[in-house]
């Protein structure tokens, strides 16, 4: 059973049984699936920007700001009241950010990989949470269908994979959006879409899609591999030594060869012990000198 087939049959099970709690999804990114009566009405997922994020990247209001809300409402994770009457948002707004995040979250979590489920109690109220929930059967097709539609693109990316860098004349590319001038921007061949939609404060189906778009239109391009990180040495070095290479080992020596034995001279092979010690046969010296001197006596 895949991953996706793991989730899917957790949560329609959810759905049916009417459970409230939350669904802990281990994978990568993962996330947490929080159900009310049977019906999703928020995931968090470290794959995606929350509503949070949305509203402080997008500059809807600043950190300063937001940390103002939370001490007002006494420490809460989602100010919402705050952020209505405070005239940063309107109600109408703040639950279109709610929905975008819970869709987008469940989009990371089905483009990554689940390895499992875990149904339990919620722990405490969740942050964002749609006043109206969502069916989980539905929720989980919908974010499927978004994954095929993205890797049928003719350069298809994945959140978390790809690590996109700005093409040699992208910056001189006439009628750029607003989007795609900030991408271009942040993309140094190092942030993958995931890390670019928390930059830009965009959903990361939004941001992935835009990605694969323009890898096929020339404006990004993905290198082999991340471009290195520079490392900077202390001023003057200050004592610092560049690593010197290690010395190469010596060659290898050969054996000295094995000395050759000399061939062992067989008694009377020079022909010497013929000449002065062999057997006296044939001819003596008398005879020699009889022969010689035939008359003599």
């Amino acid at each position: 059973m895949s991953g996706y087939e793991l989730l899917a049959r957790d949560l329609a099970a959810c759905g049916r049984d009417g459970f409230t709690g939350e669904v802990r999804v281990s994978g990568s990114p993962g996330g947490t699936v929080h159900l009310r009566g049977g019906l999703v009405v928020a995931v968090e997922s470290p794959g995606a920007p929350g509503p949070e994020a949305l509203l402080l990247r997008s500059g809807r209001i600043g950190g300063e700001e937001w940390a103002g809300l939370v001490r007002e409402s006494g420490g809460a994770r989602w100010p919402a009241a705050g952020l209505i009457t405070h005239g940063y948002t309107g109600a109408a707004q703040l639950r279109v950010v709610c929905a975008m995040a819970l869709q987008d979250a469940a989009f990371a979590v089905v483009a990554g990989s689940v390895d499992g489920c875990e149904r339990g109690p919620a722990a405490e109220s969740p942050p964002a949470a749609v006043a109206v929930g969502e069916p989980p059967t539905r929720l989980l097709q919908d974010a499927a269908r978004k994954l095929n539609a993205l890797l049928a693109l003719p350069y298809p990316v994945r959140p978390e994979r790809e690590r996109p860098a700005p093409a040699p004349l992208s910056h001189a590319a006439d009628r750029l959006t607003a989007l795609r001038r900030e991408l271009i921007g942040h993309a140094d061949g190092r942030r993958t879409a995931r890390d670019l939609a928390f930059l830009t404060g965009r959903g990361v189906y939004t941001v992935t899609v835009e990605v694969a778009r323009m890898l096929g239109e020339g404006l990004l391009e993905c290198p082999e591999a991340p471009a290195p990180i520079p490392v900077r040495l202390p001023p003057d070095g200050a004592g610092v030594r560049p690593r010197e290479p290690a010395p190469l080992p010596p060659p290898p020596v050969a054996p000295p060869p094995e000395p050759v034995a000399l061939p062992r001279r067989r008694p009377g092979a020079s022909g010497i012990t013929e000449a002065i010690g062999g057997e006296r046969n044939g001819t003596s010296w008398k005879e020699f000198f009889r022969l010689r001197n035939p008359t003599g006596k």
